[in-house]
């Protein structure tokens, strides 16, 4: 059986191969094709996709977050796996081959997998409020092994305004050491870098270039380790991220249209999912509009298609015709123009906004926030100040708040984005393997969990139903 590892570089497009030289050359010693993806392009659903074989309309995950009815609350980036619905890779692969180990090492819904070995991030959450970064690992000893190595897991350098390659580093890293003291037959490596400088300087900027190649440096020590097992490597992407211009503040409108409502505390507005008649869940270039009354349906769609930059209000026909037609779904979902994306905003007044609208806080804002990538735009300097006095009271042990991202200065900063279907094939996901025996024209998501099994060396399944592929759905109109 030959060993497995299987590297997801988040935003990784042919357009930046050309700046990437040692997975070009694993590319040219085996093969590269295009990789289709799934609407929404976002992390959470694609991967759900490459592992389940199946399109978010079975899966159940609809995006990086949805409006969750049975609570009355929007989450994003909740991390437990049963919310995923259907046979798992490594389900498969142990039904064909008992005993057969997975390591997963930063590939989301990791809490409760059914797998051998698990790294995620999970910061302390202390009872007065503070945050210091960590892990999580399963089973346990395994956090001391890593941390002993390589010190705690850089939680500020994964997401935030100090986001950047220390994260990728250090899960590289992570990978290395589990593959060596492990031999796990398939090893799952989520590495992030490329979604930082493109989203906040877009796809096209220098500074792209510049990321590209320094993950691909970062890279070698792992692809080497890899080689040394006699690995087979998988390199694939979730999507392209792609220039854009403009955000798009779906949530304004429907709250000047008195279908979203707010509730005050201190001052502050926060959503009211339970009273609103309709509201979004924006999320990157899609945004779920969950719409109360089934009556108010088609009045709430045509109100949507008049805001500049959406393109697409997709209807229950709509989703069902991109495999999105699942219940966690919003009643409406939308699709931005290519250079527009989706804020979360609801307040029409920044003094209203709420408190944690200024933080790095992704699990309590009702919406993707790519603002928090940015010391405030409108007062970096301030911004960079605060931090640093956030972190002297956080050294004593007193309570802060990293006030740091801009709001609709944020927002105009943003300059890379993805959600919707490719329209460029240079812009689109991408898939390596260095076995040029299995190689293929194209792969679609869907294909992506056999694909797999079989450079393991298990047997096949039961052929695939028709209309499974990925490829085959329809992109946004322009």
């Amino acid at each position: 059986m030959t060993p497995v590892v299987v590297l997801d570089v988040v935003g990784l497009t042919p357009r930046l191969l050309a700046h990437m030289p040692r997975l070009t050359r694993l590319a040219g010693a085996g093969f590269r094709a295009p990789l289709g993806t799934v609407l929404p392009a976002v992390t959470c659903s694609v991967q759900s996709t490459f592992l389940t074989g199946t399109l978010p309309a079975e899966h159940g995950i609809v995006g990086n977050g949805w409006y969750f009815r049975d609570l009355g609350e929007v989450l994003l980036w909740r991390q437990h796996n049963a919310l995923v619905r259907g046979e798992k890779l490594w389900d498969a692969a142990r039904a064909r081959r008992p005993g057969f180990t997975v390591a997963n090492v930063c590939w989301w819904y990791a809490m409760g997998a059914d797998v051998d070995w698990t790294v995620t991030p999970r910061p302390v959450y202390h009872a007065d409020g503070r945050k210091d970064p960590d892990c999580y690992t399963y089973p346990p000893e395994l956090h001391d092994e890593l941390t002993a190595a390589l010190g705690p897991f850089p939680l500020f350098s994964y997401w935030g305004a100090n986001a950047g390659l220390a994260s990728s580093r250090w899960i590289c890293r992570a990978a290395e050491q589990i593959m060596d003291r492990h031999h796990p037959d398939l090893t799952l490596v989520y590495v992030p870098h490329l979604d930082y400088d493109l989203q906040r300087h877009g796809p096209s900027s220098p500074r792209a270039a510049a990321a590209a190649a320094e993950l691909d440096a970062t890279l070698g020590p792992l692809l080497d380790a890899a080689t040394a097992r006699g690995a087979t490597v998988v390199v694939l992407s979730e999507y392209g991220i792609t220039d854009v211009s403009r955000p798009v503040d779906i949530n304004r409108l429907l709250r000047a249209e008195g279908l979203l409502r707010v509730h005050t505390q201190a001052g502050m507005e926060y959503l009211d999912p339970w009273t609103s008649r309709a509201f979004a869940v924006a999320d990157h270039q899609i945004a779920h509009v969950y719409v109360r009354d089934p009556a108010d349906v088609p009045a709430v769609a045509k109100l949507c298609a008049t805001l500049p930059g959406v393109a697409e209000v997709l209807d229950a026909d709509g989703r069902a015709a991109y495999g999105l037609d699942h219940e966690r779904s919003g009643e409406l979902v939308l699709v931005a123009e290519p250079d527009a994306w989706f804020t979360y905003y609801y307040w029409l007044d920044e003094r209203a906004a709420p408190d944690f609208a200024r933080l790095v806080e992704i699990h309590r804002k009702p919406g993707y926030d790519p603002a928090e990538l940015f010391f405030d735009p409108a007062g970096p300097t301030a911004a960079k100040a605060r931090a640093g006095l956030a972190l002297l009271r956080k050294k004593l042990g007193l309570r802060y708040l990293m006030s740091v991202v801009g709001l609709d200065a944020g927002a105009r900063a943003v300059r890379g984005s993805h959600g919707r279907l490719p329209a460029d094939p240079r812009d689109a996901p991408v898939l390596i393997c260095s076995d040029p025996a299995a190689a293929r024209d194209a792969v679609a998501a869907t294909e992506v969990k056999e694909l797999l099994l079989s450079l393991a060396g298990l047997p096949p399944s039961a052929p695939a139903g028709a209309g499974s592929s990925a490829l085959a759905r329809p992109g946004p109109r322009p």
